[in-house]
């Protein structure tokens, strides 16, 4: 047996800092703490990165790498953006074993088949997400979209956000019952609503760990978990060793033996 892998959503660390201080500023901090996966955000970069350079950093490392875009796989008119190819090139420079992106605008009718020639042979694997919208935040597109892609074969699975249901008020274990065939990625966020009616990511309480190992075990054993909640504080080493230990532990591990994730 082993420790279940974590991944840290460099989201984490506030928008703010990680823009200012670059995103290979924090990868040191990753390792030093536990991670073995770094989650890079295309909406955090000030520019073109180098990926090139930023590749290398991470392979040195030994980091696993995910590359995280906000682009909706399906647009408004029910078509696979176009811009899907370019994504999984830049994750492909980066070493990535995954393109993140969010379901988008999917509906019954959607020629899923359309996906088949952009997506990759080797390469990164398309992973897509429940968001906080109504489209690509709510069961039953996403379970209609996996089916379809599942019957042709597609090569992709599904980062399933624990606290992204919260917004279209989808409960998280009939989700995980549901769509937890297809779970290749799990981003893991506590909610709180504030007092005028948003809801906010928070970290995790240990009612909030307790429902997470719940939910892990509709999932493949060993699967990846990321924190994709704030980490503010004086000692950030500290912090994200905590909770790199904290997500680690829930759920079952995946034998020694099992090959390591490609997700």
């Amino acid at each position: 047996m082993h420790k279940n892998p974590v991944s840290i959503s460099l989201s984490s660390y506030g928008a703010d800092q990680v823009r200012q201080r670059g995103q290979e500023h924090f990868l040191d901090l990753l390792v030093a703490a536990g991670a073995t996966r770094v989650e890079l955000r295309e909406e955090l970069f000030s520019g073109a990165p180098d990926t090139a350079a930023l590749a290398a950093a991470i392979a040195a490392l030994r980091l696993e790498c995910v590359y995280s875009t906000p682009l909706e796989l399906w647009t408004a008119r029910g078509l696979p953006d176009p811009q899907l190819r370019d994504k999984l090139a830049t994750a492909h420079a980066l070493g990535a074993v995954a393109l993140k992106v969010s379901l988008g605008h999917y509906r019954e009718g959607c020629d899923v088949a359309a996906l088949a020639p952009l997506l990759p042979g080797p390469g990164p694997v398309l992973l897509v997400e429940n968001d906080q919208t109504m489209q690509g935040g709510s069961i039953q597109p996403l379970q209609q979209f996996f089916q379809r892609a599942e019957g042709l074969g597609l090569s992709l699975g599904m980062t399933f956000d624990i606290g992204n249901w919260q917004w279209q008020g989808e409960p998280a274990r009939h989700a995980a019952r549901l769509l937890g065939r297809w779970v290749r990625y799990v981003h893991c966020k506590a909610v709180q609503r504030l007092a005028d009616g948003r809801l906010v990511a928070v970290p995790p309480q240990a009612s909030d760990l307790q429902e997470w190992a719940a939910l892990l075990a509709e999932f493949t054993p060993g699967v990846v978990r990321a924190v994709e909640y704030p980490l503010a504080g004086d000692d950030l080493l500290a912090l994200t060793r905590t909770q790199v230990r904290n997500l680690s532990a829930l759920g079952r591990c995946a034998t020694a033996h099992k090959e390591p994730s490609h997700a």
